[in-house]
């Protein structure tokens, strides 16, 4: 496996990437850039998940929740990473708010 193809590991810088992101507070799409994170000194936390529609994702997204005001404080974006679509997203966004 070349180096480029590896894993990050604990302690070393992600590189930069780009993602389409579900933003569930405004109900749309946007796109996040960990490049211009950082240009703006934005912490970034990166949550994993398995999927949307699992049991364990309501409470991991509860406590998060939870604590969203404190990581916003200071200066923390939170971005949860699953391997679903925007468009799953945004369904399981409006089932929960059933």
């Amino acid at each position: 496996m070349s180096d480029s193809a590896c894993t990050v590991r604990v302690g070393q810088v992600v590189p930069d990437f780009k993602l389409t992101t579900f933003l569930p507070t405004e109900g749309g799409f946007g796109e996040f850039d960990l490049a211009a994170a950082r240009k703006n000194k934005q912490w970034t936390a990166v949550v994993f998940y398995p999927a949307d529609f699992t049991f364990v994702c309501a409470t991991e997204f509860a406590a998060l929740a939870a604590l969203y005001a404190e990581f916003k404080k200071n200066k923390c974006e939170v971005l949860t990473v699953s391997t679903d679509t925007q468009f799953t997203h945004l369904a399981w966004a409006r089932e929960e708010k059933e």
